[in-house]
């Protein structure tokens, strides 16, 4: 019997935030309207929910990484830093990939830092399903909801080089289609895996009753 992948998460926390106006990885979460005060945000809160399915958790940051260590450091995960995030969001999940492999990890959940964390059943979900999906030789598991696709993916060996071996002008979601022989994909109830919060907009919508955006940015 195939032995269980030894899984480390990694969180992608690199991008500049532009469009938002401040960090994404620093909104707090959960988000609230009250005006009270709250010691949580999408990073740490992300952090946590990964910790528990995974051996470890990996952030990956760009020039924020001062500004992200402490929630780091603080909520138990590791940080490696991309050098050059400029170019694109590959980039720093090769820098991830290559850390879990560092690590001694054959498995990744990988997620990006711009959205509320997925639910505990969903990251049970997801697990479960590339294990049983790795014994049909799948490299990947991607949630799937509404027809449309989202994070965290998890990927074994062979899609980590996959990944680790191309060109960084290309895009993970080109390298992913490349692949999609290699791909399951796995319906989720759960809104969050496809959920983009670019804008101030979007996260005052998200924080704002009945809770999720109508406005907001859904991947794919």
């Amino acid at each position: 019997m195939t032995r269980a992948p030894s899984f480390c998460g990694v969180i992608l926390a690199a991008g500049q935030s532009t469009r938002m106006g401040r960090d994404k990885a620093l909104l707090p979460w959960p988000a609230s309207n009250s005006g009270m005060a709250l010691s949580h945000t999408f990073l740490s809160s992300t952090i946590a929910a990964l910790n528990a399915v995974n051996d470890m958790v990996i952030v990956v940051a760009g020039v924020n990484a001062p500004y992200l260590q402490p929630i780091v450091y603080g909520a138990g995960a590791s940080l490696v830093q991309n050098r050059n995030p400029e170019f694109g969001q590959l980039s720093s999940l090769q820098v991830g990939l290559g850390e879990v492999l560092n690590q001694g990890r054959d498995a990744a959940m990988v997620t990006l830092v711009d959205r509320p964390p997925p639910r505990a059943a969903t990251l049970t979900t997801l697990r479960l399903a590339f294990e049983e999906a790795v014994q049909r030789r799948k490299w990947a598991v991607v949630p799937e909801y509404q027809g449309k696709h989202g994070h965290p993916i998890l990927v074994g060996r062979e899609m980590i080089s996959a990944f680790l071996e191309a060109d960084v002008t290309s895009t993970a979601r080109d390298i992913e289609h490349h692949n999609q022989q290699h791909v399951e994909y796995v319906p989720i109830d759960d809104p969050f895996v496809i959920l983009n919060v670019d804008t101030p907009q979007d996260y005052e919508s998200l924080i704002s009753p009945p809770g999720l955006p109508s406005s907001a940015s859904l991947k794919h």
